[in-house]
This record gives structure tokens, sequence and C-alpha cells, in this order.
């Protein structure tokens, strides 16, 4: 558990994530090796010290998002609009789109490229997910349509995961660009095909638990030493994004609970008046308050409201955006005094996650988020959240994805809690 919730400072201030060689750079050999040749030469845009320089510049990218999650079909629809921000000194015709879902689609290269083997001890999800495969299962993008701000229909070429559009004129140095996208795709059982986004599903009721990312087309990063970063994403490498301010309206069952990045604007219309109330104290509060109870979560799974709720988040100055959601979900959160802000740290986890997450999660959370502020820089997003389910450890701007279940009693060893 601990491994991950440190993860979330690391991803909400960091522009580049750790994964893979940099495109166009020499491996790195050893502790030992000098650094010279790897990296870039020194100029006006990056100094040897490795600071920005006098003529840095930094792509930006804003998204307004409205998505809906269907349980029934396991399925996201999404229709956004991407204002991009060229800042660079470099005229753009075309703009590339990082198109991540198609990795999953059936004619991608992930398959063709992957390699495995049979180790001595593995665990039975692993082997699982090496012998089973989903025939059925029809993964990737499905787009709809891509526009420009008057509604006229923009030329696109999807190559694999990665999609460019060529622009009616020229974006020059200082102009900004609107433009949409609509597009929807099939879920994947993240139990069965593996993946750092997908669904686990729970028999026994009938439920679902999603944890959502990569799941809308991104803007691929454009900067002064590579260009266009355009490489294909076949499943195991990182990637860089452009910072940028989302607002996102996210549509689900109307019995589901919903945790993402960003700060939740509309709680009066999504919450219960006792929830509202209890989300509202822990704002200020700095011992644990229970916002979603078990009981609560427990009816929610038994008796499966008809109809949707929109939920609606804003987040400023951050990379990328994740979310999850069920009608599962335990919630609670406390604030974290850190001086000079305070933010939420909360969890949202199923029944199956306790004890141990309502003793252990939002208190790793806000000892991260206090050690890290006392040792770095103050955190700089209004929430930190941690999201359990079954065989996940994934992190993204203001909220990661965990494992670390307990046994079915209740009990728990040490090496699971410390994870």
């Amino acid at each position: 558990m601990r491994r991950g919730l440190i993860l979330i400072m690391l991803l909400g201030v960091s522009l580049y994530t750790m994964g893979q060689t940099p495109k166009g750079q020499s491996s790195w050999d050893g502790k030992f090796e000098q650094m010279g040749t790897a990296l870039p030469t020194p100029n006006s845009y990056r100094t040897a010290s490795g600071a920005p320089g006098s003529a840095y510049w930094q792509q930006k990218a804003d998204y307004d998002i409205k998505v809906e999650l269907s349980e029934k079909n396991q399925t996201i629809t999404g229709s956004e609009t991407i204002t991009y921000f060229n800042n660079s000194p470099d005229n753009l015709s075309y703009l590339w789109i990082q198109v991540d879902q198609n990795m999953r689609a059936k004619n991608s290269n992930t398959a063709k490229i992957s390699t495995s083997s049979v180790k001595a001890e593995m665990p039975a999800i692993v082997m699982q997910q090496y012998v089973l495969h989903d025939v059925d299962y029809d993964g990737g993008f499905k787009i709809q349509s891509v526009r420009s701000a008057d509604g006229s229909d923009l030329p696109y070429t999807v190559n694999q995961t990665m999609m460019r559009i060529d622009l009616p004129n020229v974006l020059a140095p200082g102009e900004q660009v609107s433009f949409s996208i609509d597009w929807w795709y099939n879920i994947n059982d993240r139990m069965k095909l593996g993946g750092r986004s997908g669904y686990e599903y729970f028999p026994e009721g009938d439920n679902y638990l999603f944890t959502i990312a990569q799941w809308f087309p991104r803007m691929a990063v454009y900067d002064d030493k590579e260009g266009w970063q355009n490489k294909q994403f076949l499943g195991r490498g990182e990637f860089t994004l452009a910072f940028g301010d989302y607002h996102v309206e996210i549509t689900v069952p109307a019995d589901h609970i919903v945790g993402a990045t960003g700060m939740l604007q509309n709680p009066k219309e999504v919450l219960t008046s006792g929830q509202h109330k209890r989300f509202e104290k822990a704002k200020t509060s700095e011992e644990l308050v229970i916002i979603v109870t078990q009981n609560e979560a427990e009816k929610a799974e038994k008796s499966k409201t008809e109809g949707t709720k929109t939920w609606i988040f804003d987040a400023e100055e951050v990379r990328d955006f994740a979310f999850a959601s069920s009608r599962k979900f335990i919630w609670d959160a406390q604030m974290v005094d850190l001086g000079a802000v305070q933010p939420m740290a909360m969890s949202f986890y199923p029944k199956e996650g306790n004890p141990l997450w309502e003793k252990e999660s939002t208190k790793a959370v806000a000892n991260t988020l206090r050690t890290y502020s006392r040792m770095t820089i103050d955190y700089p997003y209004p929430v930190a959240i941690s999201v359990h389910t079954a065989s996940i450890g994934m992190e993204y701007p203001m909220i990661c994805f965990n494992f670390g279940r307990p046994n079915p009693d209740g009990t728990y060893t040490d090496q699971t809690k410390w994870r």
C-alpha cells in the first residue's frame, strides 16, 4: 500500500515518468557511467545544469470532457473538446494524439511483440492471463468524429496507438486551436486480460468496480528536443503528457460513487444529504470522516438503483486524468494541514478491503503528504486519493489504484499491510 501511495506525490508534480529510455538517447549502463554523452546539448531552452533556459517553453492542452460509463454494456462513451496552445517557436500544420486504448484492439502490435515464460512460482492471476484469451473482446477506440471548432470535419489518420490530425490552417507560435473528438470503447476485464485500467467483477452480488485510465484521446508531447513524441504505445512503456486544465463530467449509474483526479464540483447533486454533510466536515477535519459508510455501500450493492448521475470534476495544471467508479465503494477522507495548504486525503474501497483499508489507507495517504511536503515542496493539489481493487498498482495525478486485500475472514499479514 505504501509504495503505491508515495507515487501520488511523484506523479502529480513530475513532467516525465520513468519506464523506458527516451527516444534518441543511449541507455544507461551503470551507476558509474559518465552522463555527458547521454544528456542533450545545452542551449537557450535547456541549460547544462538541467534547469530551464531563458527561452524555455512548454505546450499546454486543456480538456473539456463529457463521458458516460455503462455498467450494463461495460463501455466508455465520450466527447471531448481539446484546446491546444502552441507556445513553441514553430509553425504546426498537424497534431499528434495518443489513442492508447488501441493497444487492446484486435489488430494491435502488442500481442505480436509480447513474450512470456512460465516460472516455478507465479501468481495464479498471471498464469490465467497467459492462457485465457477472450477472443470475443473487441478493444480499442472507436473514433466517431473529429471536428474543428466550427463543426467541420478534420482529416485524421489512425496509426495503431497514434492519431494524426491535419489542421486546415497552420498553428503559428502563440496561437491556440480547439477541436473535438467523439469516441467509445469496450472496457476490458482487467482480472482476465490484465492492464492498468479496466474492471473487476464480483460474481457474488453481480457488481463491478471500475478503475479507468488511458480512457480518452490525449495530446502527444511536442518539445524542442524531439519534436512530436509519437512513439507507439505497446502496453509496457510510460509516456510524457502536456500539462493543462480539465473539466470532466462523468455520468455513471445513479448508485455509483466516483473518485477522480480533481475536486468534486457538485457534491449536493450526487450525494445524499447525510453524505454531503460528512463530505463538508472532512474538508476541515484532521480526524478521519466516513463519507459513505460500509452499511450504505452494502445496501447499494443489493438494491441497484435505476437511472444515472453525473459527477463533475475540475483539475488545474495536471498532465492526465483518471477515475474510479463503483456502487461498492466505501469512502473516507480527512484534511491534512500542511501549513500553507490543506489538501484532502481520501480512500475509496469495497467491503472486501476492510478492516485494513478503513484503518490504514487514508492514514498512509496523509502521512505521505506530510512527509513529502516537509522534505520537498508543499503538495500542490486539493486531493490525494487511494483506490483499492485487486492485483493492481498504478498512479495518476491526485489518484492511485492499489492492491493489498485482506483474507476473506478479514485477517491480513504485515506484508499485505505495508504494500
